[in-house]
């Protein structure tokens, strides 16, 4: 741990669901962390009350959209993690709210780090939607395919992913001659899991309306799930591991949406939710869903549209075999991600429930 306190590490969007998980075990190991908020540090008592933050926890307020808001940010650190990306389903205008963002973002950290001969690697959070936007039942995904479908109007938020992933290796191939570091892009799938801070988190949220019934039905739809513990940890070994290279599909298993529900009810007792209780898990079921998936907003109507139906097949040896990762189980990530929305306010508390009651 020693050595590792002579080496500094930039987060950037620290207060975010994976990001404050990596803060926390960076600062575990001994490290140094610049980390980079919105507001104030005052505003994310999670990170200020972390063990080790008072010695080694440093909070800087950038504008990841300002062109060298990040020149001094970066300035010494040894590594760069950018996990700071918008994350909004539903748009009004696409480029301007998701894909601007993210493509900008992203070039901006690393121009900075290219101005500093201090940064060795920047590992950047991409995620499964540069991967996919659409399972298939013949097709098993890795870190060698590129998701070619997204587009404006066809799921904008996978696409933003797509052009930030890509527009990260593009700049790096280009600059190569001028850059001392190196790239490495983490793709994880539906990361759930226990959050330090308030926030509810897309993939727990969709837990959450499983068992306030916003889906009032079981249908034929899986994904594939990993704990944002993991993901937090396979940041860090990409980042220790000096032959890690290229992009790293973080993933631990497949779900369908029938084994989450009795997950739920039979083995966390939550049979006081309104957990979807009509059984569309079928091929006519999934014509009625594509049919419905009409009446969605377009952002839910076209993921309705091109998962259900599919199976979510992936090939996850590259992180087992090149990192090392091993992963927490599913059941253990649903229950912590229970745990924590109870805790937090974001689920009803019910008498039935046992958590909620123990």
């Amino acid at each position: 741990m020693t050595s590792n306190q002579n080496t500094t590490v930039c987060v950037t969007g620290a207060s975010g669901f994976i990001a404050a998980h990596l803060v926390k075990q960076l600062l575990e190991q001994g490290y140094k962390v610049r980390a980079t908020v919105r507001g104030t540090a005052d505003k994310y008592p999670y990170l200020t009350e972390l063990e080790g933050a008072s010695e080694r926890l440093e909070f800087v307020q950038a504008d990841l959209l300002q062109e060298g808001a990040y020149d001094q940010v970066v300035q010494g650190c040894d590594y760069v993690m950018h996990t700071a990306s918008p994350y909004i389903v539903n748009v009004k205008d696409s480029q301007k709210e998701l894909v601007d963002p993210a493509v900008n973002g992203t070039l901006n950290v690393l121009k900075a780090c290219q101005k500093t001969d201090s940064v060795k690697r920047v590992v950047l959070t991409s995620s499964l939607a540069a991967i996919t936007d659409e399972p298939r039942n013949d097709k098993t995904f890795s870190e060698k395919d590129w998701n070619e479908k997204s587009n404006l109007k066809r799921n904008p938020y996978f696409y933003s992913k797509v052009q930030a992933e890509k527009a990260a290796w593009d700049y790096v191939e280009k600059n190569k001659d001028q850059c001392d570091f190196d790239l490495v892009t983490i793709n994880p799938f539906m990361v759930i899991g226990p959050s330090l801070g308030p926030t509810l988190n897309e993939s727990n949220k969709v837990i959450r309306d499983l068992m306030h019934g916003l889906y009032p039905v079981l249908m034929t739809l899986n994904w594939g799930i990993v704990d944002v513990r993991d993901v937090a940890h396979s940041h860090i070994l990409a980042m220790q591991t000096e032959s890690a290279s290229g992009r790293y599909l973080i993933v631990n298993e497949n779900w369908k949406m029938r084994e989450m529900v009795s997950f739920l009810k039979n083995d966390l007792g939550c049979t006081d939710y309104k957990l979807p209780k009509i059984d569309l898990d079928s091929p006519f079921g999934t014509k009625i869903m594509h049919l419905l998936s009409y009446t969605q907003p377009s952002g839910n109507g076209t993921y309705m549209r091109s998962h259900i139906g599919q199976q979510m097949n992936f090939d996850n040896a590259k992180a087992i075999n090149e990192l090392g990762i091993k992963y927490i189980s599913i059941k253990e990530s649903v229950e912590a991600a229970v745990e924590d929305m109870l805790k937090w306010g974001h689920l009803k508390p019910r008498k039935a429930n046992k958590m909620a009651t123990a």
